[in-house]
């Protein structure tokens, strides 16, 4: 598997050879990349750099924690060490501890075998593309220089920020845990076996829902493959029913996707978790609204709805927070269930997102599967392309672009072809050697069949 480098972090499979996996090296060698990075390009807030480490529970995740620790240290770099934590909870950690940076150790939604080097600026938000590719160049040139035994870093260890998270998300105005509470709502959650499993049914507790766990247990051994999509939901969709709970919880081993299951053991659809979300917030503050072009058009009929604009960004978060910041944005994020809350932070939280969809829950006489149905129904289809070297992504993006130059198409991320009725975005993955293919239409078979005519094109242009 090839090592992944983008402005999304480091991604990659443990073990095998440097430079083509995640290997110890390689984790040694960008987290001193970083921590150059920090030393002279950094918007230094102290005399001495201090960065906020996290991890979630996958197996490799002690291993690469001490080796970026370790690598800090010895650049000179203090760290604060948060131990077993989330993705958003490292994200609001960074501005608390007033720290230079943060770096997040998860491989977000992939499987077991991989991990990853999330890192952050000095707002707890994810780095700009520019800055990343500073971060790459000087980790080509090896261009570091480590620090003496006396100005070697110091590591400090808060385990309290998981705890902290919860009373940030508790405290925020639209969230209401006493109204929850009257509810005596009854929830499943599957927190996928990693931090999720502590997180959310703490969370949980203390807006007086009674919580039933499923692979709850931070041990890193993924009970099923770790992406919350339909296809690997089938256990919790039946504890859902079979338990007669409100809904069901899904989140991924970082905790920055969030998925629901309705009280009939129906997917809620990851799509419609910011869609619901956004239109409690929207009712509450009048304001805009931004998700990227892979998300459901139904955003952008609820935004409507409550006189907002909606637009759409390139994919990726950062690209999504900053046309979040442009346009005033109350809410945004991205249709595979993350969501952006400016009030909290500029960062994917699911956190934020059960305890919104719950004070909005609580104040509707509806069941979860009613609140579904109230709003647009589109379908998508979900589909990808593995890549080998002799396959030319940009030629393939370029015959397409070609092949519908009459329709109205974006080119701002890969190509997105809006049709009258319906739409297919095809791009290369930042995190996996993939062609993405989404499509979304007014029904799942529309949506299934526009993607298997765009594959099969796609393979014609590609010859293969």
């Amino acid at each position: 598997m090839t090592l992944i480098k983008s402005i999304s972090g480091i991604r990659g499979t443990i073990g095998g050879k440097v430079g083509d996996n995640l290997t110890p090296v390689d984790a040694v060698k960008f987290a001193s990349a970083y921590g150059t990075f920090l030393k002279s390009y950094g918007n230094k807030t102290s005399a001495k750099l201090k960065v906020v480490v996290g991890r979630d529970a996958r197996i490799s995740g002690p291993m690469i924690h001490n080796l970026v620790v370790n690598t800090l240290i010895g650049l000179g770099i203090d760290v604060i060490d948060l131990g077993l934590s989330t993705t958003p909870t490292v994200e609001i950690a960074v501005p608390l501890e007033k720290a230079d940076g943060g770096i997040i150790l998860t491989a977000s939604h992939n499987p077991k075998q991989w991990n990853a080097l999330k890192l952050l600026n000095e707002k707890g938000e994810f780095l700009s593309g520019a800055d990343g590719a500073k971060i790459l160049e000087i980790a080509d040139a090896e261009a570091f220089d480590f620090s003496e035994v006396d100005d070697l870093g110091e590591i400090t260890i808060n385990d309290a920020y998981m705890d902290i998270h919860i009373d940030e998300v508790l405290d925020l105005p639209l969230v209401d845990a006493e109204a929850v509470a009257k509810r005596k709502f009854k929830v499943v959650v599957d927190g996928v076996n990693s931090s999720g499993g502590i997180i959310i049914p703490n969370l949980l507790e203390q807006m007086g829902v009674e919580v039933v766990k499923l692979y709850c247990e931070p041990n890193g051994h993924f009970p099923h493959n770790p992406e919350p999509l339909k296809e690997h939901l089938g256990d919790i969709c039946k504890l859902v029913v079979e338990e007669k709970a409100d809904f069901g919880i899904v989140v991924d081993p970082d905790v920055d996707r969030l998925a629901f299951i309705s009280n009939d053991g129906e997917m809620f659809g990851e799509e419609y978790t910011l869609v619901a979300v956004a239109d409690y917030v929207l009712s509450k503050t009048h304001g805009n609204t931004v998700s990227n072009m892979s998300s459901s058009r139904a955003l952008r009929d609820i935004t409507e709805k409550h006189n907002g604009s909606y637009q759409a960004s390139a994919v990726g978060e950062v690209n999504v927070v900053e046309l979040m910041k442009k346009t005033n944005a109350i809410i945004g994020g991205e249709g595979n269930g993350g969501i952006i809350y400016p009030e909290s932070h500029y960062g994917r939280d699911s956190l934020v997102g059960v305890a919104l969809f719950l004070t909005h829950l609580a104040a509707l006489d509806v069941t979860v599967a009613e609140l579904r149905a109230g709003y647009p129904q589109y379908y998508m289809s979900k589909n990808k392309i593995e890549l080998t070297p002799q396959i030319d992504v940009d030629a393939i993006l370029e015959g397409m672009t070609e092949k519908y130059k009459a329709e109205n198409i974006s080119t701002i991320d890969g190509v997105k072809i809006d049709f009258a009725e319906n739409w297919v975005h095809l791009r290369k993955s930042n995190t996996e050697p993939i062609i993405r293919i989404y499509t979304e239409a007014k029904t799942q078979q529309e949506a299934d069949e526009l993607a298997l005519r765009i594959i099969d094109e796609i393979k014609a242009v590609a010859g293969i």
